[in-house]
């Protein structure tokens, strides 16, 4: 494109100067010539009508006087007693030459003048006119690769920036280039950057989230089946375990479904009165073997009967990545209290660990930020998850770690569904 951008160019610039060139030239050659044949023809008149005055004032009329008036002149005076006058050197046979004459009261006054002088002006003229010519070709020249390259290098730019997204680098390189045109297709590939990198973020986001998220129900779901295999020879044992792995595997679906919406970007929020009992007593029977084989145990305590606006798959999610927690970082007893706050029904757990260290008590619930043997995810998505039904998930106290969940009254929802009266019932 450079080479394409030169050459044409430089072809409308060698077109424009021809156009312009040739006929200078050809004015400038003619003028010089017709100025040089004026010349000659005033400096004949004016010897005339000098020597004419000469005569009819009775003054001698010398060719030396001439000479000196005239240089660079052979001039040629018949007076009218035949009487012949030459001033000026002889110009040798072969030179061209300009020559005017002028007969007047006897008198006759040729003045002739080289053409080689002439010619030589114009010639200089010319070269003048050429040498115009050629330097405005190489400023030409130099403009139109000036102007490739300002016009090729953005261009060569932009190409890079369009395989750097295509080959997944979708970092904006914010550069502009001072040309309109460009400058827009440069800010729509830096836009169009900013959203290939968010759905990659998206995508990298779901697949880390996916990986944690499906860890603890598949866990879960494995310790089930194992335990139906070992209670095969007890039919009773057998279908219990069999409702347990059931209800882990529509946990589980519950759970993909969860985390593709996030990739959605949609809200998962269907919040419905749940019964925090069922949800948390659920929790604890998948959770208290895995505890026991850890010699550890699970304790519940507080109120019962408590009723929360939340989505059933998400608090037991939160309740599990807490359990979850708590066996990797904490130690002891697991206790899980319910009660009843002024406008919250809150599920809290905690245990007799050493708690979360002081270097991570204000960034626990950043992502991917873990106090070790973890992802770093689990708190994060687990709050994610309660904001999302209208809740919070907080830590109350860090050593020994107690978080608590924080969930709407189903009160409110009633409230909410209630028409608004305005004025006398």
């Amino acid at each position: 494109m450079r080479r394409r951008l030169l050459l044409s160019t430089l072809a409308v610039a060698l077109v424009a100067i021809l156009l312009l060139g040739i006929p200078l030239g050809y004015a400038t050659h003619r003028l010089i010539y017709e100025e040089a044949h004026q010349s000659l023809e005033r400096e004949t008149s004016t010897i005339l009508g000098g020597v004419q005055l000469s005569l009819s004032t009775g003054r001698m009329v010398t060719a030396d006087r001439i000479a000196q008036g005239y240089p660079g002149r052979y001039v040629v005076i018949r007076l009218p007693d035949e009487t012949v006058l030459t001033a000026g050197d002889r110009f040798r046979k072969g030179t061209e030459l300009l020559t005017d004459s002028r007969t007047a009261g006897g008198v006759h006054v040729q003045v002739s003048h080289p053409a080689a002088e002439v010619r030589e002006e114009a010639l200089r003229q010319l070269l003048l006119i050429g040498s115009l010519a050629l330097l405005g070709v190489a400023v030409t020249v130099g403009l139109a690769m000036f102007q490739a390259r300002k016009f090729t290098l953005p261009l060569s730019d932009l190409a890079e920036t369009a395989d750097r997204l295509g080959s997944g680098n979708a970092r904006p390189r914010r550069r502009r280039y001072g040309i309109p045109e460009v400058d827009r297709v440069a800010e729509v590939l830096d836009r169009s950057a900013v959203r290939i990198a968010d759905l990659l973020a998206a995508s990298r986001e779901f697949a880390s989230d996916a990986s944690h998220q499906l860890r603890t129900p598949l866990t879960a779901l494995s310790m089930r089946l194992e335990e139906m295999i070992e209670s095969a020879d007890h039919p009773d044992i057998v279908r219990e375990e069999g409702a347990a792995a059931l209800s882990q595997a529509e946990r589980l679906v519950a759970v993909v479904e969860q985390l593709l919406a996030r990739a959605r970007h949609d809200r998962t929020g269907a919040a419905e009165p749940v019964a925090v009992d069922d949800v948390v007593a659920q929790q604890v029977e998948e959770w208290r073997p895995i505890f026991r084989r850890a010699g550890r145990d699970i304790r519940l305590t507080g109120e019962h009967g408590l009723i929360g606006l939340v989505s059933p798959a998400s608090l037991s999610q939160i309740v599990a990545t807490l359990l979850d927690n708590s066996l990797v970082h904490g130690a002891g007893t697991v206790t899980i209290t319910t009660k009843n706050s002024a406008s919250s029904v809150v599920v809290e757990v905690g245990d007799e660990g050493q708690g979360v260290p002081p270097e991570l008590e204000r960034r626990v619930f950043e992502r991917s930020v873990t106090g070790g043997g973890g992802t770093g995810l689990g708190l994060y998505l687990a709050r994610s998850l309660a904001v999302v039904d209208g809740g919070r998930l907080e830590l109350l106290q860090a050593r020994p770690a107690v978080f608590a969940v924080f969930l709407r009254q189903a009160a409110e929802m009633h409230l909410a569904a209630e028409p608004v009266v305005v004025g006398p019932a």
